[in-house]
């Protein structure tokens, strides 16, 4: 297990090198200045993210698509990859996940207009798209859109499963005294009950628990704020120069660079709100709308909501507490910030891992299960989705460190081809942009 855990180690830090940094970034900034900072239309997104009603050929509703969306991406990395960057980074790497919120707000919505621009009605009537028909209908290289499609069939596994079943597992375990395999065959037991149904069941499921398990969060992020208030002025400070000074070693803290910095909270910001690696594009291309522009927005807002707002506030109380540098990392970390506010602090956390973590997994569940499809066929889903519901009980007996490695090589093995496809098809973009955005008035 060491000699595994080591080769993943060396194998994440090459994957998540100068190279992908670089690539995701300037992905992230290319478009937004192609775009003119379609970052400005994000109020428009979110009025039109809460319509419900039918407006289109699709599966499931404008709202229906954005919870399961955010349901996939609001995951342990709003709380556990948020405190591992800091841990691992330093205080500055909540500016640079941060960042990459903002700026992933219009590689989201670039992913989703191309999502369903070239999406396909499958033979039994729903509908089919994501980075693998982009890149087989709209780049015409279908070798590209395989690759994509192992990828994310492979990928599904570490971000949206294993990372997720292992994350609440310990936490049950260390806050209740539960076994982790306990924990893991309820969990497999309630997936089973919601992914079996398909698409339509889990957008039922999400639409109900996301805003509720958010807004809960949210809620107790802010009382742990609130009772340290004066302290928030010097936080804010210090994670803005960390981001671009390092940080020096201090209490249990090893200390961080600027590369440290960037690289573990551009990481986490990948893994927590996903823009870029191509996989909420896959649900997007379900969704109800007249044209690819307005679900494009609606994907756009859930960079917001998951980064710039969830994200950015597990990262204030983390390093609010101070508690970064005692030298605790991951879920321990969280619970250790959380845990200073008695009785209550560990409540709201362990409802977040626990409702953040179900969501994920039935979330990630439809993307790996189109990707399977693409590949093989309707008759390999049902084979899947039974796979996906035992790999739950694995992840949730599997040790942090093997689980998240795993899960970074895995994200930008799946980015690649889905940042090619983007930067390629950027003049479709914004043709599609102009048609139904620029040179159209106001519609809601």
């Amino acid at each position: 297990m060491e000699t595994l855990e080591a080769l993943l180690g060396k194998a994440s830090g090459m994957a998540w090198g100068p190279p992908m940094l670089i690539l995701l970034f300037g992905t992230h900034l290319f478009l937004t200045f192609r775009l003119r900072f379609i970052q400005r239309y994000i109020g428009r997104a979110i009025r039109l993210s809460l319509e419900r009603h039918k407006e289109g050929e699709g599966d499931i509703s404008h709202f229906g698509a954005l919870t399961t969306a955010l349901a996939a991406t609001i995951g342990t990395g709003n709380i556990v990859g948020v405190a591992t960057a800091v841990a691992l980074g330093g205080p500055g790497a909540v500016l640079w996940m941060w960042l990459t919120g903002v700026f992933g707000i219009a590689t989201k919505y670039s992913e989703a207009l191309l999502a369903v621009k070239y999406r396909v009605t499958m033979p039994d009537g729903t509908m089919a798209g994501g980075p693998m028909y982009v890149l087989e209908r709209g780049m015409n290289v279908k070798a590209l859109g395989v690759v994509f499609a192992v990828f994310t069939a492979i990928a599904a596994f570490g971000i949206g499963n294993l990372v997720q079943a292992n994350a609440v597992s310990i936490n049950v375990h260390d806050t209740f005294g539960v076994p982790t395999w306990a924990t893991g065959i309820v969990l497999s037991i309630l997936t089973a009950l919601v992914v079996l149904g398909g698409v339509r069941s889990i957008a039922r499921v999400c639409q109900m628990l996301v805003p509720f398990m958010a807004i809960t969060y949210v809620l107790g992020c802010l009382a742990l704020l609130v009772l340290n208030v004066a302290g928030i002025p010097g936080t804010i400070a210090l994670i803005v120069r960390s981001a671009f000074t390092g940080h020096a070693a201090a209490g249990g803290f090893l200390g961080a660079g600027i590369a440290q910095a960037m690289r573990y909270g551009i990481a986490r910001g990948l893994f927590s709100n996903e823009s870029g690696l191509g996989s909420a594009p896959i649900v997007a291309a379900a969704a109800q709308t007249k044209d690819p522009v307005r679900q494009a927005l609606v994907s756009a807002s859930g960079t917001f909501w998951d980064t710039v707002v969830v994200c950015a506030m597990t990262g204030l109380v983390v390093v609010n507490s101070g508690l970064w540098q005692t030298g605790a990392d991951g879920a321990a970390l969280t619970k250790a910030a959380f845990g200073q506010l008695h009785h209550f602090g560990p409540a709201v956390l362990t409802l977040g891992l626990l409702t953040f973590v179900y969501s994920t997994i039935l979330g990630w569940s439809y993307y790996g299960e189109r990707a399977v499809e693409y590949l093989f066929g309707k008759g390999a889903v049902l084979p899947y989705r039974l796979l996906w519901v035992t790999s739950v009980m694995v992840g949730s007996v599997a040790t942090l460190k093997v689980v998240w490695d795993f899960a970074d090589i895995a994200n930008a093995l799946m980015a690649v081809p889905n940042l090619i496809a983007l930067l390629v098809l950027s003049p479709v973009i914004v043709a599609e942009t102009r048609k139904h955005l620029w040179n159209t008035p106001d519609r809601g």
